[in-house]
């Protein structure tokens, strides 16, 4: 949901504030296994790219990355910064794994204590239990995630 909203920052203040909070680089390396560092997360809180209209960033965190960007765009009208925004996931393969690949395997274990754990009833349960509340929390996480990031945001940009 794109999301219209002004900031309380000048706009030479909006953009100090995307170049001394935001860690450039490519969203799509800082998503992928490939970025080592910074392993503990950076001093800066954002990590992406940024111009003199628009902005594409993520959480700075190799140790609990997140699936969202926040993408979006500002420009001043009347002496007021317009900040068009939107937090939506990075690349539509990564929603489809992060949302179907628990179900996917859930789905899988049962079909092989179906046909090759005859009498393992108490372990199909057991097994398909914990896995199901996986799914739940690993759904939950990634919905923290996504709004600690527009919170972050929010609070960063002084945007109301």
């Amino acid at each position: 949901m794109l999301h219209k909203k002004e900031s309380n920052l000048s706009l030479s203040d909006f953009r100090a504030r995307l170049q001394n909070n935001i860690e450039k680089g490519s969203l799509k390396v800082k998503l992928s296994t490939f970025r080592i560092f910074p392993i503990f997360g950076g001093v800066k809180p954002f990590y992406g790219l940024f111009d003199d209209e628009s902005f594409r960033l993520t959480i700075n965190s190799a140790t609990s990355p997140t699936i969202f960007i926040v993408r979006g765009n500002y420009k001043n009208i009347d002496n007021r910064v317009n900040v068009n925004y939107i937090v939506e996931e990075n690349s539509k393969f990564q929603l489809l794994w992060t949302k179907f690949s628990p179900v996917v395997f859930l789905i899988f274990i049962n079909i092989f204590f179906l046909f090759f754990g005859r009498g393992l009833r108490r372990a199909t349960t057991i097994v398909s239990l914990f896995l199901l509340i996986v799914i739940f929390y690993s759904r939950w996480k990634e919905e923290r995630k996504r709004k600690k990031l527009e919170r972050n945001f929010i609070r960063i940009f002084e945007i109301r």
